[in-house]
């Protein structure tokens, strides 16, 4: 009885301390992303939001009657690593279903093993136009392609009377998707592209760069890449006195510790954002997202949060639909559904491609994000110069 009574001890200390410990019969749903490495900061907010999504539905009685446990890995933004963690997720822990990592190229990388087993990919971190071209079955899209991440910016541009513009881009996929569209899109607008060139991903000293930029006579950049592409870009153009008078970045500028890290430099910056506070779709998203994710974090959320939130709320309604945790139904359903969540519509062409989601476009002004693109939603006017 001693023995006994030690057991039960040991196991309600590992209940405890482990969140990993799951009940027999949980609905598993396994995530790998950048939780250290280059990819860290957009992942801490993605973690947040799957952790608050996990807490609000088993609430609600979570899936089918079923607890919901999301199990994250820390993947270092890492490739390699990804692929064994997805491995182990599907082919050992034979997990109910995974959702995509963090970045293009590391859902990319993790898809083959994805596909070979049947499991459908909602990619929560991942734009590139390119992972639709490669036939998967499987592989379903929560936001618009990367290819037309700077329309919104681009049309601004041309409705203000910008005629020259320069186009950067670090290496990977994502970056790339963003600059040949930003090229095919700017071309249709009319705009001049003075300058187009790549540069190595993890390159941080772009002074260089900086310096052909402004001998482009450029008088609007955009900046494809994560977020520390966007800040060394700027980091570079203060070393020689200068910078564009229209500045656009991805990703970095739509998280906070951009301002944080960069102060009065961050003024006038433009991004691409997939959501932002204030801006909702359905009646009830502040209080299913925003308010509680504020409440129980004390920051407000970026859009890396709220995709990773609407993912698993993509999920969800895909699992009610078909009554069934059968993967097979689930694909079917995630190829054919409309559905709305926190960042909007959710429907996917025949690759699997997003299509009914819009981006927005932003402006930093006094360390706080505007809404200047589409007019319809916008909060602010844009400042272009």
């Amino acid at each position: 009885m001693h023995t006994k009574k030690r057991v039960l001890s040991l196991l309600a200390c590992i209940a405890l301390f482990f969140p990993f410990y799951i009940q027999a019969g949980d609905i598993k749903i396994g995530v790998s992303i950048g939780l250290t490495g280059k990819y860290s900061q957009m992942a801490d907010m993605q973690k947040k939001a799957y952790h608050l999504w996990e807490e609000s539905i088993n609430k609600k009685g979570g899936l089918l009657g079923k607890k919901v446990k999301i199990i994250i890995k820390d993947d270092r933004s890492d490739k390699k690593t990804a692929v064994k963690i997805y491995t182990q997720f599907i082919l050992k822990d034979k997990l109910d279903f995974v959702i995509g990592p963090y970045s293009s190229g590391i859902t990319g990388a993790v898809m083959p093993v994805v596909e070979a087993n049947g499991y459908p990919l909602l990619a929560a971190g991942a734009a590139s136009d390119k992972l639709w071209d490669q036939n998967y079955k499987h592989l379903f899209g929560i936001f618009i392609p990367a290819s037309r991440y700077a329309v919104g910016f681009l049309e601004m541009a041309a409705m203000n009377g910008i005629s020259n513009i320069a186009i950067i881009c670090a290496d990977d996929p994502f970056s790339s998707s963003i600059a040949e569209g930003a090229r095919y899109w700017g071309k249709k607008f009319g705009l001049k592209i003075v300058l187009f060139e790549k540069f190595k991903k993890g390159r941080h000293d772009l002074t260089t760069l900086a310096k052909k930029i402004k001998a482009s006579n450029a008088k609007a950049l955009i900046v494809c890449g994560h977020y520390v592409e966007s800040v060394d870009m700027l980091k570079s153009f203060k070393k020689i006195k200068w910078r564009p008078s229209n500045y656009f970045a991805t990703v970095g500028p739509t998280i906070p510790v951009f301002y944080q890290e960069l102060g009065e430099d961050s003024e006038g910056v433009f991004s691409t954002s997939q959501w932002e506070p204030g801006v909702k779709y359905s009646r009830g998203d502040d209080k299913a997202f925003l308010i509680p994710f504020e409440k129980r974090y004390k920051i407000q959320p970026s859009y890396h949060a709220a995709n990773a939130f609407a993912s698993c709320q993509i999920l969800a309604a895909a699992v009610r639909k078909t009554g069934s945790l059968n993967r097979k139904k689930i694909r079917n359903a995630l190829s054919r559904m409309y559905s709305m969540s926190v960042i909007g519509r959710y429907g996917v062409d025949k690759k699997g491609m997003q299509v009914k989601h819009f981006p927005i476009t932003i402006q930093l002004k006094k360390g706080k994000k505007v809404v200047v693109w589409p007019e319809e939603i916008a909060t602010a006017k844009p400042v272009i110069k």
